[in-house]
C-alpha cells in the first residue's frame, strides 16, 4: 500500500544559531512537537541526520534519505552559523494521521505562532504525495515536488490536505477537513 511522504519548508526570521530567546523558544517548541509527532498514529518516520551537531542541515549524513536540499527561493546562509530554515521530511500511512498530526494538538499551537519565528515568503511552505510502500523519498523529491506545487498548483504530482488526491490520482477529499474542523481543533 502506497504511503504518504510530506515535507515542509519555511525560510526562519533569524539564523538557527542565533542566540536570541525567540530562536531557543522555537527549538524547545520543535523538540517537544517531534516527540509528540513521533507518537502519533500513523507516523511512519522521518529524516534526522545520523551525525550531525544541532543546526547542521548542510553536508549532514541524511541516509536514505538523500543528500539534504533546498527550494531554489532560499536565499538565507548554509553554515551551521547562517542557516535559516526549517524543514521536515516524513512518511506518513495515509493522508488523515498527517492531517491530523499537523493541524491538533502541540503543533497547531506552534502553528499558530509560525509568524513569529517564520518569514512570509509567498511560497507554499508544504507539499504531499505518494510513495510506493518501501520507498523512502529524499530531501530532492521534497524539493522538485513544493517547486511544482507552486509553479502548478495541486495535482496528483504535488498537492496540499486541502486539495489532494488518493494515490491513484483521483481527487479526494479529508472528511471534515475546512474552516469548520479548523475551528474546532
Amino acid at each position: 500500500m502506497p504511503h504518504l511522504a510530506l515535507y515542509t519548508f519555511g525560510v526562519l526570521k533569524l539564523p538557527l544559531a542565533d542566540p536570541a530567546p525567540l530562536t531557543r523558544e522555537f527549538y524547545d517548541t520543535g523538540e517537544a512537537v517531534y516527540r509528540k509527532i513521533g507518537r502519533h498514529p500513523g507516523y511512519l518516520g522521518r529524516a534526522e541526520p545520523a551525525d550531525a551537531d544541532r543546526g547542521m542541515l548542510f553536508g549532514a549524513d541524511w541516509g536514505a534519505w538523500g543528500e539534504f536540499a533546498v527550494p531554489t527561493w532560499y536565499g538565507k546562509g548554509r553554515t551551521v552559523e547562517t542557516t535559516a530554515l526549517a524543514t521536515t521530511l516524513s512518511l506518513w500511512t495515509d493522508l488523515r494521521p498527517a492531517f491530523d498530526a499537523v493541524y491538533t494538538g502541540l503543533h497547531r499551537e506552534a502553528l499558530n505562532r509560525r509568524y513569529d519565528w517564520f518569514e512570509r515568503t509567498g511560497q507554499p511552505n508544504y507539499v504531499c504525495w505518494w510513495v510506493s510502500d518501501g520507498v523512502i523519498p529524499t530531501w530532492q523529491d521534497g524539493v522538485s515536488r513544493l517547486e511544482h506545487l507552486h509553479d502548478h498548483a495541486s495535482a496528483p504530482h504535488a498537492f496540499t490536505f486541502h486539495q489532494s488526491f488518493a494515490p491513484d490520482g483521483t481527487p479526494t477529499r479529508i472528511k471534515d477537513i475546512g474552516p469548520k474542523s479548523d475551528q474546532s481543533h
